[in-house]
């Protein structure tokens, strides 16, 4: 499903709006695709202004680091809650912000796999 990014037909308080031209393409958002614990592929994507991104389309590791700032590459189990949606859940989705289980313990994403192409993660005290 694709997303229009333009400016909404309805004004907050409900009433119409009346636009002064029709939707662009430009303001056409890409699909989603979004990152899940599968095996490890990233996907390059070219963006506005002849730059690029880079997607995780799937991911088996993730950088964590605890207090004492050490950091380690180790495997994800699963997914345990989102605070976005709790169907990514089932699904193992990775976002920011979702707690995963990991071999040392549950830990926080702090990184945007879906922009930034790199999985991070913190070590959460239990």
């Amino acid at each position: 499903m694709t997303l229009w990014q333009g400016k909404s037909d309805k004004k907050i308080t409900g009433g119409k709006r009346h636009l002064h031209r029709k939707k662009r393409k430009f303001e056409i958002s890409r699909d989603y695709e979004l990152p899940m614990i599968a095996d490890s592929k990233k996907k390059i994507v070219n963006s506005r202004g002849n730059n690029q991104k880079v997607r995780i389309v799937g991911a088996e590791e993730v950088n964590l680091s605890d207090k004492k700032g050490n950091v380690e590459r180790v495997d994800v189990k699963n997914v345990i809650e989102n605070p976005a949606n709790p169907n990514f859940v089932q699904r193992n989705i990775l976002n920011k912000g979702a707690i995963v289980e990991t071999e040392e313990g549950r830990a926080k994403i702090t990184s945007r796999p879906g922009q930034d192409g790199i999985l991070n993660a913190v070590l959460i005290e239990d």
